[in-house]
C-alpha cells in the first residue's frame, strides 16, 4: 500500500512538472506573433502602460484625420479664393476703363457684359464643393449657398466713401464693425437735388459737400472731423437715437432691395450751418438702381475640426470661411442697419457697378464705382490671408502630430513587443527541459500494472 501511495505521489509530481514545462513553452510560443502582452496577467505594469499608449495612439490618429481633412478643406477654399481675387482684380480694371468718358454706349454695354460674366463666375466659385459639402456655406454645408435672381429689382443706391471721406465723416457718427463710416444712402430731394443720409445719426449732407466741400474744412485744419451742426443741412428725426424708430431695415431688405419704392422722408430739422434754409419743407425719396440680386442661403457659423486634446478653441479650430467673411457687409446689412448679415453684400455692390456701367453713369463710376471695386477686392484678400494663416497652423500641427505618433508607436513597441533573440533562447531551453522530462519519466515511472504487483 505504501508503495502505491509513493508511486502516485511521484506520478502526480511528475505530471505537474511536465504540465508546467508545457505551459511555459506554450506561453512563450504565444509571443511568436510579436507581442509579449496578451492579457493583463502577462505583466500588469506593462499592460497598464500599453493601454494608456494605445488610447494616446487612437487619439493621435483621430486628430491626424481631422487635421488632414481640415487642410484639404482649406486648400480647396484657398484655391477658390485665389480665383476670386484674380477676377476682382480684372473687375477693378474694367471699372476704371468704364469710367472713361470717351466710351460710347456699345463700349459700355460690352464692359457690362464682361462684368456680368465675372460676377456669375464669382457666384459659381462661392458654391465650391469639397466632397458633398459646400465649403463657403458655414454649417449649412449641404445647402447651395449662393444664387442670383433672374429678375431685376430696385436696390438702394449708396454713396460709398473713399478713404479720406471715411476718415472725415466717421468723426461723430459712430463706428461700424470696421471702425469707420463707409457708406451713406443717396436721396433725391423734392427740389431735384441729390443728398446723402448718414443712417447712424439722421444727418443729411449735400452731394457737393460730401464730394468736395469737406476738403475746404480739412484744408484749414488737417485734423478736422465732421461737425454735423456745421456741415449738415438738416437732420431727420428717429435715426441714431437711443431707441431709434428709423432704421435701414424699415426701408430695405438686407440685400439692399427697397421694400417700398414710393416711401418719402420728411420733417427734416435744419442745422445751424444749413445751406438749404427750407430743408424742413423738402421731402426725400431713396435713390435706387435696377439690378439683379445675389442671395446667400448659408450661415456665418464656423466648421471646427479639433486638432489636439485639451480645451476647445472655436476660433483656432475653425477651418472654413463663410459668405459674410468673403463678401463683407454694407449699409444694408451691417450691425447698425437692423438687418441680418446678407452674406453677399459685395456681390450685390458689384452688380450695382455693372448696372451703372450699362446706365452710362461715368461720374458715379469714376468715384463710387472705383471705391466699391477696391473694397470688394480688399475684403476677399483679407479673408484669404486669414485662411492662409490658419492653414499654416494646421500644417504645423500635422507635423507635430506625426512626430508624436512616432514617439507613441515607439513606446508601444518598447512595452509590448517580443525580444526575438531572448524568446528563441527561452524556447530552446524550455523545449530541452520538456524533452528531458519526457525521457526521464519514461525510465523512472512504472511501466505497467505488473510493476505494482512485484
Amino acid at each position: 500500500m505504501s508503495i502505491r501511495v509513493s508511486s502516485n505521489q511521484m506520478v502526480y509530481g511528475y505530471q505537474k512538472q511536465l504540465n508546467d514545462a508545457n505551459y511555459r513553452q506554450t506561453k512563450l510560443l504565444e509571443q511568436g506573433d510579436g507581442s509579449k502582452l496578451h492579457r493583463p496577467s502577462d505583466d500588469s505594469v506593462d499592460y497598464s502602460k500599453y493601454l494608456r499608449y494605445t488610447v494616446s495612439e487612437n487619439e493621435n490618429t483621430q486628430y491626424q484625420e481631422n487635421v488632414n481633412t481640415a487642410i484639404s478643406w482649406m486648400k480647396t477654399s484657398d484655391a477658390a479664393l485665389v480665383n476670386m481675387t484674380a477676377i476682382q482684380t480684372t473687375f477693378k480694371e474694367k471699372t476704371v476703363a468704364a469710367a472713361n468718358s470717351t466710351n460710347n454706349s456699345d463700349d459700355m454695354k460690352a464692359i457690362g457684359k464682361e462684368m456680368m460674366a465675372e460676377i456669375q463666375e464669382l457666384v459659381s466659385l462661392g458654391n465650391t464643393m469639397q466632397g458633398d459639402s459646400y465649403v463657403f456655406g458655414g454649417q449649412k454645408d449641404l445647402t447651395k449657398p449662393f444664387s442670383m435672381s433672374t429678375e431685376e429689382v430696385n436696390r438702394g443706391l449708396a454713396k460709398t466713401l473713399d478713404e479720406n471721406q471715411s476718415a472725415y465723416f466717421s468723426g461723430n457718427s459712430g463706428a461700424d464693425d470696421a471702425g469707420s463710416l463707409t457708406q451713406m444712402l443717396s436721396l433725391t430731394g423734392s427740389d431735384g437735388n441729390t443728398y446723402y443720409l448718414n443712417t447712424r445719426d439722421g444727418y443729411i449732407y449735400t452731394k457737393d459737400f460730401v464730394e468736395n466741400g469737406y476738403k475746404n474744412v480739412v484744408a484749414q485744419d488737417s485734423s478736422a472731423i465732421v461737425d454735423p451742426t456745421r456741415d449738415a443741412v438738416g437732420q431727420l428725426a428717429g435715426w441714431g437715437s437711443t431707441s431709434p424708430t428709423e432704421k435701414v431695415s424699415k426701408y430695405f431688405k438686407n440685400t439692399g432691395e427697397i421694400i417700398d419704392k414710393t416711401v418719402e422722408l420728411s420733417g427734416a430739422t435744419a442745422t445751424t450751418g444749413s445751406s438749404v434754409p427750407n430743408i424742413g419743407s423738402l421731402t426725400f425719396k431713396f435713390d435706387t438702381v435696377k439690378q439683379q440680386i445675389v442671395t446667400y442661403q448659408g450661415d456665418d457659423k464656423g466648421v471646427s475640426m479639433v486638432k489636439k486634446n485639451g480645451t476647445t478653441e472655436p476660433v483656432a479650430d475653425t477651418v472654413n470661411v463663410t459668405g459674410p467673411e468673403i463678401f463683407g457687409s454694407d449699409i444694408f446689412d451691417d450691425a447698425n442697419s437692423g438687418n441680418k448679415v446678407s452674406g453677399a453684400a459685395m456681390l450685390n455692390q458689384m452688380l450695382t457697378v455693372r448696372a451703372q456701367v450699362e446706365g452710362l453713369d461715368n461720374e458715379w463710376l469714376s468715384k463710387d464705382g472705383q471705391t466699391v471695386a477696391d473694397g470688394v477686392h480688399a475684403t476677399t484678400v483679407n479673408t484669404q490671408t486669414k485662411l492662409g494663416a490658419r492653414q499654416q497652423l494646421y500644417e504645423s500641427v500635422n507635423t507635430m502630430l506625426s512626430n508624436q505618433n512616432e514617439l507613441i508607436t515607439s513606446d508601444i513597441t518598447n512595452v509590448s513587443s517580443t525580444d526575438v533573440a531572448k524568446l528563441a533562447v527561452q524556447l530552446m531551453q524550455e523545449q530541452t527541459i520538456y524533452n528531458l522530462s519526457l525521457s526521464l519519466g519514461g525510465r523512472i515511472l512504472p511501466q505497467s500494472l505488473a510493476d505494482y504487483l512485484r
